[in-house]
């Protein structure tokens, strides 16, 4: 039990937080989990792992991804989250969303389509996701070193069976 404990508070410490309240332009792209808390505006892209919270005062005209994402601002732009999305009650999101799980709050705004993903990937979303080149994923998918399944002429990937597959270390 001790062990667990100990886990849990070293993945704690390991996670680091980052807060914009300033004016920001550009693309900002994660590798590693972080909690990314935006306060202000900001346009460009941005590409998350962990959670992305946007800010009640926050104005963002961007295309997001991410795992975990919390929306209290305005967004104009395409949000695509790998597990959850979160629309708080002062939230306005103008762009179309995808996402496993949706939880709109009484009084957010949305406008524009829902896709809910049920956990399946695309060869690109795959290749973003693993950090591997998107032809390696096609040759993996071809050779079946991989789990997917042939979809017409795409691959599509299972969410919890990629998370299986790459940890168990097959992954080059």
């Amino acid at each position: 039990m001790a062990l667990g404990v100990r886990k849990e508070h070293k993945k704690h410490e390991e996670e680091k937080t980052i807060d914009i309240s300033t004016g920001m332009q550009g693309s900002l792209a994660f590798k590693d989990p972080v909690n990314l808390n935006i306060n202000g505006p900001f346009s460009g892209s941005l590409d998350t792992r962990g959670t992305l919270s946007i800010g009640q005062t926050a104005q963002v005209e961007a295309n997001i991804t991410g795992d975990n994402i919390i929306v209290a601002g305005k967004v104009t732009g395409d949000i695509t989250a790998h597990r959850m999305l979160v629309l708080m009650p002062t939230a306005v999101v103008k762009g179309n969303i995808s996402t496993p799980k949706l939880n709109i709050v009484e009084g957010a705004i949305f406008h524009g389509n829902c896709q809910m993903m049920e956990g399946l990937l695309n060869l690109d979303e795959v290749a973003k996701y693993l950090e591997i080149d998107m032809q390696e994923i096609e040759v993996l998918a071809n050779s079946g070193k991989i789990p997917a399944t042939r979809n017409g002429n795409s691959w599509k990937f299972e969410r919890m069976k990629i998370d299986t597959w790459a940890a168990s270390g097959k992954v080059s």
